[in-house]
């Protein structure tokens, strides 16, 4: 009975497990059911979906590739198109900056090339280190009385005369080298000496003013003279002396020029008078003396007379 009992109890425990877990696979059969016929209308969904939109979303995908592929690959020429056109156009630009150079340059050069045809006088005033000459005027040399004397101070005084007045003659091509260059070193010492002549007259002095004005002789270096406009002037009247020095009016002392060029100017080009007769001329040009001198000290105290 027993035996009976549990076997029944089995087969039904069994039974009812497998009921069970038929129920269950029928459940998860159904499951799958749906979840595929979901799929599949999904799918379907998405076909639909897919054809209906394909003739232009795939047009339209098609077409945004191809923009967007194309300006990968025409991207560059077009940007580099308004680049290449900025190049150009620069180009242009310089090319015209070029060429306005250019035409610069030869108006320069035709501009130097009429300087060629300048007098001797400019020419010699306009070299780095004369800039403390003025312009002679021509009727002042063309003048016997004012060059009286000079022709014995002055090698090949005729040839460098006429060189200052720009005379041409036959003889100047019968010059070797050296002969020529002596011409043109006496040619420069005897405008130097009728330099310092002329200066002395109402047009030098005039002459010397506006170049005073201009501060072209340098200003004084002396601290307490507050850059005094100065004038050239010469140690010595004789040439072949001393070289040229700066006058300041103000603290009444001489000093060597700032410019190395002008430093190798003969001092007797401009003479011991000038800058004297110059102040009498235009008393106003005079400054009043300094007032302030300087005075060395030790720790802030004055040096003693006796310990100097």
């Amino acid at each position: 009975m027993s035996k009976e009992r549990s076997s029944a109890l089995g087969t039904d425990g069994r039974g009812g497990s497998n009921a069970k877990g038929r129920d269950g696979a029928a459940a998860l059969f159904r499951d799958g059911l749906e979840n595929n016929n979901n799929n599949s209308s999904s799918k379907k969904r998405l076909e639909d979906v897919v054809e209906k939109s394909s003739p232009s979303t795939s047009r339209g995908g098609i077409g945004r590739e191809k923009e967007r592929l194309a300006p990968s690959t025409s991207a560059p020429g077009r940007r580099l198109q308004p680049a290449i056109d900025g190049r150009t156009t620069q180009d242009k630009n310089r090319y015209q900056a070029e060429e306005e150079s250019n035409t610069d340059t030869e108006e320069s050069d035709v501009s130097g090339s009429d300087g060629e045809d300048t007098s001797w006088i400019s020419w010699f005033c306009g070299l780095r280190g004369n800039e403390f000459f003025c312009e002679v005027d021509d009727e002042y040399i063309q003048d016997d009385f004012n060059l009286s004397g000079l022709s014995s101070q002055v090698p090949y005084y005729d040839y460098a005369l006429d060189l200052i007045l720009d005379v041409e003659s036959p003889n100047d091509n019968m010059l070797t080298e050296e002969q020529n260059e002596i011409v043109e070193s006496a040619a420069e010492m005897l405008y130097g000496l009728i330099h310092v002549r002329y200066i002395l007259t109402s047009k030098g002095l005039s002459a010397m003013l506006e170049k005073c004005k201009n501060v072209d002789f340098g200003r004084c270096p002396r601290v307490y003279c507050s850059g005094q406009s100065c004038l050239p002037m010469g140690q010595s009247d004789v040439p072949r002396t001393s070289t040229v020095k700066i006058y300041c009016p103000k603290c009444e002392d001489i000093y060597y020029p700032r410019s190395k060029y002008q430093g190798n100017i003969d001092g007797a080009y401009f003479g011991t008078t000038f800058p004297h007769l110059f102040l009498m001329t235009y008393p106003y040009i005079k400054p009043a003396k300094p007032t302030q001198i300087y005075v060395p000290r030790i720790f802030g105290f004055k040096i003693h007379k006796s310990a100097q």
